[in-house]
C-alpha cells in the first residue's frame, strides 16, 4: 500500500472535558482557526467525548462489550482509526487529566499506534501541563508519540476571552504552529513507514 506524501493528514481533534459549562470547545475552536490558517495539508475533525456514550465498565477479557458499548465504539472507533494523527485539547483536574478521556484511551489499542499525539492544555497558573505529561506517559504505553511542543494556554478565567481565544494571542499561535509543524513531519513520517511495513508489537 502506497500513500502520497502530499495527500491531506487526517487529525483528530478531540475534546476531553465533559464537564458543565465547559471550555473545552471554545478552545478547540480557536486552535482550529490557528490549524486550518496555517496551511491545506491537514484535514481536521473533532472528536467531543460530550457525545461519545463509551461506559466506564469495561468487558473482562475474552467477553464481549455491552450492546452500548457497541453503539458507542461503532461510532468512534473508526474515526481513531482512520486519523493520521491527534491533537488532544484537554484540561487540568486535580494536576491530572479527565477521566473521559482516559476511558476513550483504555477502549482502544492498535488505533494509537505509531501515531502522532500533539496537545492543547489549558488550566490554571501551569496552563494543564501537568495534565500533558501524565498524558506522554500514557501514550508511550500505547505505542503513540508525542510531540515536544505543546500549546498551555494559562489562567483559562483570565488569560481567555469568552470565545476561547487567548487574549494575548502571539505566543499561543506560535506554539501551535510549532506544534503542527512537528505534527505534520511526524504524521507523514509514520503514515508512510505504516503503509510500507504494517507497525506490530
Amino acid at each position: 500500500m502506497s500513500v502520497a506524501i502530499n495527500e491531506k493528514l487526517r487529525v483528530a481533534v478531540i475534546v476531553s472535558s465533559v464537564r458543565e459549562g465547559r471550555i473545552g470547545p471554545k478552545v478547540a475552536d480557536w486552535f482550529l482557526g490557528v490549524a486550518e490558517g496555517l496551511g491545506d495539508g491537514m484535514e481536521f475533525e473533532v472528536v467531543d467525548l460530550a457525545e461519545v456514550d463509551l461506559p466506564l465498565a469495561m468487558p473482562g477479557w475474552g467477553s464481549a462489550p455491552s450492546e452500548r458499548a457497541k453503539a458507542a465504539l461503532a461510532e468512534v472507533s473508526p474515526r481513531l482509526a482512520a486519523a493520521d494523527a491527534f491533537v488532544v485539547v484537554t484540561p487540568e483536574y486535580n494536576h491530572s487529566f479527565p477521566a473521559a478521556l482516559k476511558n476513550l484511551i483504555d477502549w482502544h489499542r492498535e488505533e494509537w499506534q505509531a501515531k502522532p499525539v500533539g496537545f492543547v492544555s489549558y488550566g490554571g497558573l501551569g496552563g494543564g501541563l501537568r495534565a500533558v505529561e501524565q498524558l506522554r506517559l500514557v501514550f508511550a504505553e500505547l505505542h503513540g508519540v508525542t510531540m515536544r511542543d505543546s500549546v498551555s494556554l494559562h489562567g483559562p478565567w483570565s488569560g481567555l476571552g469568552a470565545d476561547g481565544a487567548p487574549l494575548d494571542p502571539a505566543v499561543s499561535e506560535g506554539a501551535a504552529k510549532g506544534m503542527l509543524g512537528q505534527l505534520d513531519w511526524w504524521a507523514r513520517t509514520l503514515r508512510s513507514a505504516r503503509a510500507e511495513r504494517p507497525y506490530g508489537v
